[in-house]
């Protein structure tokens, strides 16, 4: 079994700062994919910020400037760091993992079960 723990979100005023933690763990032979999406209430998840397999790091185009993605290989884990945050930016925030589970396969998606980040004005 694999688990995606995520932590650090909570409430914080207009132009404040939140780092989110996500650790993947269990039966894990690779970590190919990780990273964050989120949703609001009545809208479609949305990415913020990837890394694919391939080593490259997609961010949300709105989002580039203020929040930086960065991960820790050996311990399967990554960060969300969010500055200068806005109202807009309150939602539940979803760590995401695309895990190949032995060297036979299979590649598996996994979903944290989400963190609550509200910005107040």
């Amino acid at each position: 079994q694999v688990q995606l723990v995520e932590s650090g979100g909570g409430l914080v005023q207009a132009g404040g700062s939140l780092k989110l933690s996500c650790a993947a763990s269990g039966s894990i032979f690779r970590v190919n994919s990780m990273g964050w999406y989120r949703q609001d209430p009545g809208k479609q998840r949305e990415l913020v910020a990837r890394i694919t397999s391939g080593g490259t790091t997609n961010y949300a185009n709105s989002l580039k400037g203020r929040f930086t993605f960065s991960r820790d290989i050996a311990k399967n884990t990554v960060y969300l760091q969010m500055n200068s945050l806005k109202p807009e930016d309150t939602a539940v925030y979803y760590c995401y993992a695309e895990i190949l589970l032995t060297y036979y396969g299979p590649v598996k998606d996994y979903w944290g079960q989400g963190t609550q980040v509200t910005v107040s004005s």
